[in-house]
């Protein structure tokens, strides 16, 4: 280090160039042809996509580690594995961590765990997003205890960013043990096809303990957490599209929770009318029609961006603009389950409401939900609480909220789809719409039991009520008439009525309860 120190200024900065040098070939050459082997791209390969062209600064480049132990005292680590710092993305500052895969694995250890925080903490004190790319093989053993304090750390920070700012995780490569559970902490998880896992356990633990026999894809890969557990919210083809993913997510996504929405430039009109709508609802009402069609002709120029489009299909949530501003929408899709809400569905829906209501992204509600899904599985997969996460998601929000009944809204679910009685600031309805405790014919069954049992042809009574019942219940002008809808509209007219109300609410304030917190039903 003393030599180091002498010799010319030429010389010192011709030291400094080498060692920099030295540090951005990661873990040199054959590291790198193994990483593109794989299919995957380097830490700095994806750091240079994600981030506009030379906008990238880069933070502690000379950090080491500085463990002696099992032999780590010999071993240089460029960067300590992990690449961190800020830059813009679509002109717009963003701060990331990627774990660089090529040096000693992208292992976390004390000093890499410090170059994170310090990178969190600077994305927290500029109110920024920040973007964690992840490639580890996990906590570095050899470092021992100070590994597992690197995560906790991280766990901290991530808790205390929630609702702040934004926080998008990207698994590009394994994550597994404690490493899970930032990604799990953030908002919004990516995952690359093939070349991404993440678990608690491995296969081979879980064969030696429990004797189960599972592949690394089948047990965490991106479809599997994308379709069976809900952990993932996008799956992506590569890192190229990944990366190219996030950045236009981060388009939808103000800084922080006080930083104004992000307007993109519109040239669709807010009279637009949407006439596809007029015919979208089936004639007989247990038909089947595809809800995105909805969103996709309410939104500007169509677009939508579909987090967990896998996952409790039953409902869909999704980010649109409208007049150039986002907006979050919450929608039953009749195409699965016939729109019903269950417990994933509840949990989906629930998390969406209360990341866009911390962020101060509108809501948009389209309710067609026939109930609650019956039966003991559900009732043991604790439906009920689940269920409330909802009810609670939707009272707690105060960004504006509107809802369309397009077709039915049945009991409880009616309320759960953001009824007027949980916040709503304007409840529309189609002329399709159905807005009841329950379905005619099950509603006949209990009010009319007598009449059904004792008649000549119970099954003829039965449908004579059921009709008699539809014509006076079952339709939006009952709702209408005690003020439980706001308005009736054309479907044609959603769009527009939409963006005079969302232009209308955009300075909406509501001031609840001084507390700590809610105690939302987890």
């Amino acid at each position: 280090m003393e030599n180091e120190q002498k010799g010319s200024t030429e010389e010192k900065l011709r030291l400094f160039e080498a060692k920099k040098a030295d540090l951005m070939t990661m873990g040199g050459e054959k590291m790198v042809l193994k990483q593109h082997e794989l299919a995957k791209l380097t830490a700095r390969e994806r750091v240079d996509l994600l981030f506009d062209a030379d906008t990238f600064q880069e933070i502690q480049l000379f950090v080491k580690h500085r463990s002696t132990l099992f032999g780590l005292g010999e071993k240089e680590i460029p960067a300590d594995g992990v690449i961190t710092g800020f830059g813009l993305v679509n002109g717009r500052t963003v701060f990331a961590a990627a774990q660089d895969f090529t040096s000693a694995g992208g292992s976390l250890g004390e000093m890499h765990a410090k170059k994170i925080w310090k990178v969190m903490d600077m994305a927290l004190s500029a109110r920024k997003p920040f973007v964690a790319l992840n490639d580890s093989g996990g906590a570095r053993i050899q470092e021992g205890v100070p590994s597992l304090e690197g995560y906790g750390g991280i766990f901290y920070r991530n808790t205390i960013a929630s609702g702040y700012i934004p926080q998008i995780t990207a698994i590009m490569g394994p994550t597994a043990g404690g490493a899970v559970y930032s990604p799990a902490l953030a908002d919004w998880v990516f995952m690359v096809k093939k070349n991404s896992y993440m678990y608690i356990t491995g296969p081979e633990v879980i064969k030696a303990v429990i004797g189960e026999e599972v592949s690394h894809e089948d047990l965490g890969g991106a479809i599997a957490h994308a379709t069976k557990s809900g952990v993932c919210h996008f799956v992506t083809e590569s890192d190229k599209d990944c990366l190219a993913r996030i950045r236009t997510f981060l388009s939808f996504l103000p800084d922080s929770c006080h930083s104004p929405l992000p307007v993109a430039a519109c040239t669709d009109s807010p009279g637009r009318e949407c006439p596809e709508l007029d015919a979208i609802i089936p004639d007989k009402t247990n038909r089947v029609y595809d809800m995105k069609k909805v969103i996709a002709a309410v939104a500007d120029k169509g677009e939508i961006f579909e987090p967990h489009e896998l996952w409790a299909k039953n409902i869909i949530v999704a980010f649109i603009r409208i007049m150039g501003r986002p907006v979050g929408v919450i929608a039953n899709n009749p195409k699965f389950n016939a729109g019903i809400l269950d417990v994933n569905a509840s949990d989906k829906a629930s998390r969406f409401i209360r990341f866009c209501d911390a962020f101060n992204i509108p809501l948009l509600t389209f309710s067609d939900v026939p109930g609650y899904m019956p039966g003991t599985r559900q009732e043991w997969s604790g439906i009920i609480s689940h269920g409330a996460k909802l009810l609670h998601a939707y009272s707690e929000a105060t960004v504006p909220k509107l809802t369309v009944v397009t077709r039915k809204a049945y009991g409880g679910a009616y309320l759960g789809m953001c009824s007027k009685q949980l916040g709503a600031d304007y409840v529309m309805a189609w002329p399709t719409a159905e807005i009841a405790v329950m379905g005619a014919e099950g509603a006949c069954n209990i009010i009319y039991r007598r009449e059904i049992t004792t008649a000549d042809d119970p099954a003829a009574k039965r449908a004579e009520l059921a009709c008699a019942y539809e014509g006076q219940f079952n339709n939006p002008y009952f709702a209408a008439g005690l003020g439980v809808i706001e308005e009736i509209i054309r479907p044609r007219d959603t769009r527009k009525r939409i963006a005079a109300l969302l232009a209308t609410l955009q300075d909406k304030t509501e001031v609840r309860l001084p507390k700590k917190h809610n105690n939302i039903p987890l």
